[in-house]
């Protein structure tokens, strides 16, 4: 969301879009509740009221983040498959769309993971459950496609969506990491059919 949208929003939605997008392209640790503050244009008191800490912002952040992306994610999924029929091949080309988003920065929840102690239990829970949430919906899709073990198959599709993000982050070419994860996904639906 630009910056000029946000300045419409009530103080809450302020500081969380802020936050949504500097703590997506940048991360938590680089940045501070100063900045978050003065790029929502909130007082600093209006601020501590929403979010009495800054763990409180990223919690928030993650659970924003998911429900938007796994909403995203859902819908270009459904769209997909409405013209192709293939649950497993529509995802890499969902991936594909992301990764050639100008503001595609890599899985904000493996960021988050990589930022965190180990001891920061809160931001992994958050994490964790938005894995298990695009594990059942990687079995559902596997499923609706027939494989004859849907639970392996959306497994084996979850590591290779993990990868395929990963490798786009990590090279900056999204193009080749979605087509090679297109390869993988329908290797696997092969191998998997019922």
């Amino acid at each position: 969301m630009a910056k000029t949208a946000t300045k419409a929003l009530p103080a809450r939605e302020r500081i969380l879009e802020t936050a949504l997008r500097l703590f997506y392209a940048h991360g938590t640790r680089v940045v501070g509740v100063d900045r978050i503050i003065a790029e929502s244009g909130v007082a600093k008191m209006s601020f501590y009221n929403h979010f009495p800490s800054k763990a409180d912002l990223v919690a928030a952040f993650l659970e924003e983040r998911h429900m938007r992306w796994m909403a995203w994610f859902r819908a270009r999924l459904e769209a997909r498959h409405a013209k192709r029929g293939n649950n497993l091949a529509a995802i890499a080309d969902v991936l594909r769309e992301w990764f050639a988003a100008p503001d595609f920065h890599g899985c904000a929840f493996i960021n988050i993971l990589a930022e965190t102690e180990r001891t920061s239990t809160r931001e992994r829970a958050i994490a964790r459950r938005h894995k298990d949430e695009l594990l059942a919906l990687l079995v559902e899709r596997a499923k609706d496609d027939g494989a004859a073990r849907p639970t392996e198959t959306g497994r084996l599709a979850l590591m290779i969506v993990e990868g395929a993000i990963v490798r786009a982050e990590m090279t900056g070419n999204g193009a080749r990491a979605a087509a090679d994860a297109k390869l993988l996904l329908a290797s696997i639906a092969a191998a998997h059919s019922a």
